[in-house]
């Protein structure tokens, strides 16, 4: 059994950043600044915070799962075993705050199409989505990389019984980002035109499109496993390697003028897997990253504990609903601080609330189960 009381500081210094990531391309949003360039930039800020969730999940659960696959008699209950514990952590949550929204949505007179998909993660299976419950498009994305993975192992084991149980392992993590890829080739030769816009809704957003971000970071946990001093060993230059190609991806890109127009194939095909490698730099570093400093620590794994809950209350739910009150207009940039204050202060409390009495006896029955 998984020992859920071990935490690393580095792993959870990620989850805090990437939520603030997506707090602060959110956050924007209250203030609604007229600069393209400011928006873009806090849009940025939105992308990577996801981007570093995908990375990171696909980190956890790749080596949740190879342990399980390398140690048991793989069976339809060793999968089984994996996805209810991944059930128990992600879809009380979700379930909660999509009948939430769905009782905000209703109540302030407005329809919701598909609603059906939203409750079995296609509502961006293969196309866009509605723009009710927008955060959601994650994750789908995370749970179907849930299910593909160890129902591909259970698959694939059963035809083909691989005696090098690890390295079968590593060739169906690559095999799937290739597929996932794949997929965007397909996009790409059907697309005629590209726009940011159209990018951010039409791949960028659809699971068909993402699930590759899960599975680079599960091939990372397979790296972290079976080669460990050189995990170890390349930490730093490794992270060096991931700043210079993110710093060519998100400053040199635009100097270059490489965009969705002028190159198409680029952002279609190239950009969100680079992206995803680009952060799989980063976890030799944060794997491996401790402190023994409180005052360091603890707000950090405080943050991290309650990332999920910030996660599904902070849009649509809680600065959604404040801003139906605010009059842009006639509102002060002191005002403006003094809402955005309040809107953390709100959201931090209520996350914990959720956190405290309804996500970790949840998770406590998991692991009493």
């Amino acid at each position: 059994m998984t020992n859920n009381n071990t935490r690393v500081f580095g792993l959870d210094l990620m989850r805090a950043m990437a939520i603030a990531m997506v707090l602060c391309s959110h956050i924007l949003w209250i203030y609604n600044p007229k600069d393209e360039i400011i928006k873009q930039f806090f849009s940025l800020f939105g992308f990577l915070g996801v981007e570093f969730f995908f990375v990171l999940s696909g980190f956890l659960i790749g080596k949740i799962l190879y342990n399980i696959y390398i140690k048991d008699d793989y069976s339809i209950k060793s999968a089984f075993y994996f996805l209810r514990r991944r059930w128990f952590r992600t879809l009380p949550n979700y379930y909660l705050i999509l009948i939430i929204n769905l009782i905000i949505t209703t109540a302030l007179g407005y329809s919701i199409p598909k609603l059906g998909l939203y409750f079995i993660f296609l509502q961006n299976g293969f196309s866009r989505m509605s723009t009710f419950f927008p955060e959601s498009w994650s994750l789908a994305v995370e749970e179907w990389a849930y299910v593909i993975l160890p129902m591909s192992l259970l698959v694939i084991s059963f035809l083909f019984k691989p005696k090098n149980k690890s390295r079968f392992f590593l060739w169906l993590i690559v095999l799937l980002i290739m597929l996932f890829i794949g997929f965007k080739i397909g996009y790409q030769i059907n697309t005629k035109t590209t726009t940011l816009d159209e990018w951010n809704v039409s791949l960028k957003s659809v699971v068909i499109y993402r699930l590759d971000a899960i599975f680079i970071g599960v091939l990372c946990s397979w790296i972290s496993v079976n080669y460990k001093k050189n995990w170890a060993k390349f930490k730093y230059l490794s992270a060096v390697f991931g700043a210079l190609i993110m710093m060519f991806m998100y400053f040199g890109m635009g100097f270059l003028q490489i965009f969705p127009e002028t190159y198409p194939f680029v952002w279609n095909v190239i950009y969100l897997p680079l992206a995803s490698f680009t952060i799989a730099f980063y976890m030799p570093f944060f794997s491996q990253l401790e402190t023994t400093i409180g005052i360091i620590k603890k707000p950090i794994e405080f943050i991290s504990k309650i990332s999920y809950a910030i996660y599904l209350f902070h849009y649509s739910v809680i600065l959604q609903l404040i801003m139906l009150f605010v009059d842009r207009e006639n509102t002060s940039l002191l005002q403006f601080h003094m809402i955005t204050a309040f809107y953390l202060t709100v959201l931090i409390v209520i996350s914990y609330v959720c956190y405290r009495f309804y996500e970790k006896p949840i998770m406590d029955l998991r692991d009493k189960k």
